[in-house]
């Protein structure tokens, strides 16, 4: 992927929750850099220090619609009839003439401030005074000493000198990151590749449309998995649904396979696999992974729902991340398995924890972590009762997911809490 060495994690089936999560992201490292133009950079993580490329602002400018001054006043006003007016247009630098003591000449915000001038005397502070030429004093509503020296003037260089770094290396960019880098002279920015992300998708018993018969289930996994790598920082690149047979699922993963179906020959830096992640003789996943001689880096992991997630090395370096095939269990593992993992692959830091205090009392699990989505409400932690495996009713009205110890809780005691990706509203009432 990247010419790293690989990380070599001690294998260790039923991984506790928190080492999972902190493997998947050690297992990582970070892809190598591309150039994109700014309008693709948000959400991206800045490869090195954004510079100013010249001094920002990069002339004096006026604060103020109104009069460059220099010297003290009246000043004589230099006039549209001045034959060297032409000079004093407003974004032309080259060539103006320096302002003398006594002099003013009318200025926009963000005006270019002529040599000589040393101060802007605001439009509504200031009288004209008829004549030829007009001479301009400081109106009645202005300050005895208005303007000061420097008043109204923004200096070249305030913000930022040329070379200063005004975003640096690691940043994640934000709408504000990107409008700087333009103002400091940057068409591009050279950050992180985002991971480009594969989906398998296997279930014979799946389908895509319409109501389900009996046997049958509907696809859960197509309509948002593509969608939430987004939202977690990663670029879907390839989508396939395969049968649930053995040699299919092999011929997806091998490098040697030439079908249109294989996920191998993709541009991905993960596959993302679901269902088939059990032991029986139904489930093929443990068994492809063999097959292909991949490095099993998780094998199940001691949480409820999500235990039987599998996370993986192919021989080319790329990773596999096994979902168990239940829609709540799989957006489990994708919070403790695959979201370190890309963070770990755009050099990003571990996705922060929360913790909150727990709102009710929940039963010991000995030997597993429990996940449940949950509300924070008044910083407490209150659990949905939709937390099986297979509903998703309690996590599409969550905002967080309940970490809780194999040991339970009680009330007002101290839990972890994942934030969720996405931003959840009440619906109006009444």
């Amino acid at each position: 992927m990247n010419g790293a060495a690989p990380l070599i994690l001690p294998l260790q089936p039923n991984t506790p929750w928190e080492q999972a999560r902190r493997a998947s992201h050690a297992a990582a490292r970070p892809l190598p850099f591309e150039t994109v133009p700014l309008a693709e950079a948000l959400g991206q993580t800045l490869a090195s220090d954004a510079v100013a490329l010249q001094p920002v602002p990069h002339y004096p400018s006026s604060a103020m619609d109104g009069w460059a001054v220099a010297g003290a006043p009246p000043w004589t006003l230099v006039t549209a009839e001045e034959p060297e007016h032409e000079r004093w247009q407003i974004h032309r630098e080259s060539g103006r003439r320096p302002l003398q003591q006594g002099q003013a000449v009318p200025i926009l915000t963000g005006g270019l401030i002529p040599a000589g001038g040393e101060a802007v005397l605001r439009s509504e502070n200031a009288v004209l005074r008829p004549g030829d030429p007009q001479t301009l004093i400081p109106g009645p509503g202005a300050r005895p000493d208005e303007p000061r020296p420097g008043e109204h003037i923004r200096p070249a260089g305030e913000e930022a000198a040329a070379e200063e770094t005004t975003i640096p290396a690691g940043t994640v960019l934000n709408p504000a990151h990107i409008a700087l880098a333009a103002v400091c002279g940057h068409d591009t920015l050279p950050v992180l590749r985002a991971p480009r992300v594969s989906l398998l998708f296997t279930g014979d018993e799946v389908i895509e449309f319409g109501l389900p018969d009996s046997g049958q289930v509907r696809d859960t996994f197509g309509p948002q998995l593509p969608q939430l790598v987004e939202m977690l920082g990663g670029r879907v690149d390839a989508v396939r649904r395969l049968p649930d047979r053995l040699e299919d699922v092999v011929a997806a993963l091998s490098t040697d396979a030439i079908d249109e179906a294989s996920l191998a020959m993709s541009s991905g830096d993960v596959l993302v696999t679901t269902g088939g992640t059990g032991t029986s003789e139904a489930d093929h996943l443990r068994r492809a992974l063999e097959s292909v001689d991949a490095e099993l880096l998780i094998d199940g992991i001691a949480m409820r729902p999500g235990h039987p997630t599998l996370l993986a090395r192919l021989p080319d370096g790329r990773f596999v991340v096994a979902l168990p095939g239940n829609p709540l269990a799989a957006m489990m593992a994708v919070f403790t398995v695959l979201e370190p993992l890309l963070d770990g692959l755009r050099g990003a830091a571990a996705a922060p924890e929360r913790h909150v205090l727990a709102g009710v009392s929940i039963d010991p699990m000995p030997g597993k972590t429990r996940l449940v989505p949950c509300r924070i409400q008044d910083g407490r932690a209150m659990p949905s009762q939709y937390y099986r495996s297979g509903m998703l009713r309690g996590l599409a009205d969550a905002d967080a997911v309940m970490v809780v110890p194999e040991t339970g809780c009680s009330p007002d005691q101290s839990v972890t809490a994942l934030p969720l990706p996405w931003p959840v509203k009440q619906a109006p009432t009444g």
